[in-house]
């Protein structure tokens, strides 16, 4: 069993004659969950989902009927993962700090949950290039972001369905993305639409090149005159947990697709327990959550992996 947070530990915080004492000094990362996943409830120990194909072009009629195939999708699987932690804190400590610090266990213990939840949301995107899921099981069983995707139906996938790069972030490199997106075909290798809400989601390092690319009105890389094409044309969210990861890979999404396809599900939302342990008096204070993030669908994004 752990022991308790005790006087002598710290042992400062009995003296009157300290100036200050500081305690969370520092403003966590902004959240980004709302941003960038659909946030769901789920009330099951997992979700599945399965996805229908499309159904053919219709032929020319010869007198009798022709009946269409309509090929399965893959299934998804993605299953919650249980959180907690606590504190425990001597009784004694509690009673002759001299400075109001270490009243607010809960509040601590809450920031940490949805500190944790974000570090887990990012892996969602620092991990796009794998197929080593955290909570997902799909059937397709390729990255997220891949050259390698597949179909059931039959239909060719040598066009419209890689969504993975390696190209450095410039102004060329995300008019072409853009393209290569607008041209993501169905599981029947139909071109499917693409609404023009995009965003480009960089490491904090790309920050300034992504704005500079997106906030340039003319004269970007030649005459003054000459208009650029991208401006104003993208969303740019920098995403500083990335650069925890890799500060040059980057990704184009479809922000309306996104919000469809990518999902951060609380099965349970963080709740705090609080109670005195009756042996040692020691003030007990924990979290505990479950959560999961998956995708059903790849067409809403494309990334770079860049060396």
């Amino acid at each position: 069993m752990p022991s308790p947070l005790t006087s002598q530990q710290f042992v400062r915080l009995l003296d009157e004659r300290l100036k200050e004492v500081g305690e969370s000094v520092y403003n966590d990362l902004p959240s980004m969950i709302p941003t960038l996943f659909r946030e769901i409830g789920d009330d099951s120990a997992w979700m599945e989902f399965f996805e229908i194909g499309a159904v053919p072009d219709i032929p020319e009629f010869n007198g009798k009927l022709s009946y269409l195939n309509v090929a399965p999708g893959f299934h998804t699987k993605i299953e919650h993962k249980e959180y907690a932690g606590g504190l425990m804190h001597e009784r004694k400590l509690i009673d002759d700090k001299k400075y109001a610090v270490m009243e607010n266990r809960s509040a601590g213990l809450m920031e940490a949950a949805q500190r944790k939840r974000e570090k887990l949301g990012v892996r969602a995107w620092a991990y796009a290039f794998s197929s080593a899921f955290d909570f997902m099981t799909r059937e397709e069983n390729v990255a997220l972001c891949s050259s390698s995707h597949t179909t059931k139906s039959g239909a060719s996938t040598s066009s419209g369905f890689d969504n993975a790069g390696s190209t450095a972030l410039s102004k060329t490199a995300v008019a072409a993305t853009r393209i290569l997106m607008r041209q993501f075909r169905n599981d029947i290798g139909e071109r499917i639409d693409m609404s023009d809400n995009f965003a480009l989601i960089v490491p904090d390092n790309l920050a300034d090149t992504a704005e500079e690319i997106n906030m340039t009105r003319a004269g970007y890389d030649t005459a003054a005159s000459t208009v650029n094409t991208q401006y104003q044309r993208y969303q740019v969210i920098p995403y500083l947990r990335l650069d925890d990861y890799d500060s040059n890979n980057w990704f184009m999404t479809n922000m309306d697709l996104q919000k469809k396809q990518m999902m951060f599900a609380d099965r349970v939302k963080p709740e705090m327990t609080n109670t005195v342990d009756f042996e040692t008096y020691a003030l007990k204070t924990a979290v505990y959550f479950r959560c999961s993030y998956g995708f059903i669908d790849w067409r809403f994004i494309y990334g770079h992996q860049v060396s």
